[in-house]
């Protein structure tokens, strides 16, 4: 994997983004709770060792069917979020490479990732995507399925990959092969897709 093209951060998909104020605060609490949790764990984060010193990670509330809260570009490193920190996606086409959005910050870079995820599955509410060196070589080991290594993060590829593994497997835990150390988490609450991601943790640390 080049990991100069392949790194954190970089966004690939088309975006139509208009500037808009946060939703309220209320909306994102429980999210926020659990992304503070992920971030004392290393999971999100930001290290000048690590991934060119880019920010990792990023989660993420359905609003809709076609529409979800983000949390914005370069927002993994913060130690905490608030509702400024998020974006809404209010569609999106992966045949298109295409999100909308809009927000007081421009989505993640792997937005459209997320939106395969939710477009996959209609109990889903909450997607977590976090960096886990330790679960991402373990995955195979631990039953968790891989996307094909070939296929960079961030692109419509890897979306549909994510998409068709969402909808084929009962693992609610999916390493992304061709995106280092990339784990996604899924679940119909915040709660739930944040339990099944630590306890995937627990048994790779194992």
């Amino acid at each position: 994997m080049d990991q100069k093209q392949d790194r954190e951060g970089v966004v690939k998909y088309r975006l139509d983004y208009t500037t808009a104020p946060p939703v309220d605060s209320e909306i994102v609490a429980e999210l926020n709770a659990w992304r503070t949790i992920l971030y004392r764990l290393g999971l999100t984060g930001q290290d000048s060792r690590r991934y060119d010193g880019l920010a990792y990670g990023n989660v993420s509330l359905r609003r809709g069917e076609t529409a979800f809260l983000i949390s914005g570009t370069q927002t993994g490193g913060k130690p905490k979020l608030t509702s400024e920190h998020y974006c809404l996606v209010t569609g999106f086409d992966l045949e298109q490479n295409l999100i909308i959005a809009e927000g007081p910050i421009a989505p993640s870079s792997e937005a459209l990732t997320h939106a395969a995820v939710y477009q996959s599955g209609s109990g889903i509410d909450c997607v977590l995507h976090v960096h886990s060196p330790e679960l991402w070589e373990k995955a195979e080991a631990l039953a968790i399925p891989v996307t094909d290594r070939q296929v960079g993060y961030g692109t419509p590829e890897m979306a549909h990959a994510v998409g068709f593994l969402v909808r084929t497997s009962k693992s609610p835990v999916i390493a992304m092969g061709g995106h280092e150390d990339g784990i996604i988490a899924f679940g119909r609450t915040v709660e739930e897709a944040a339990i099944c991601l630590i306890r995937s943790l627990a048994q790779a640390l194992a």
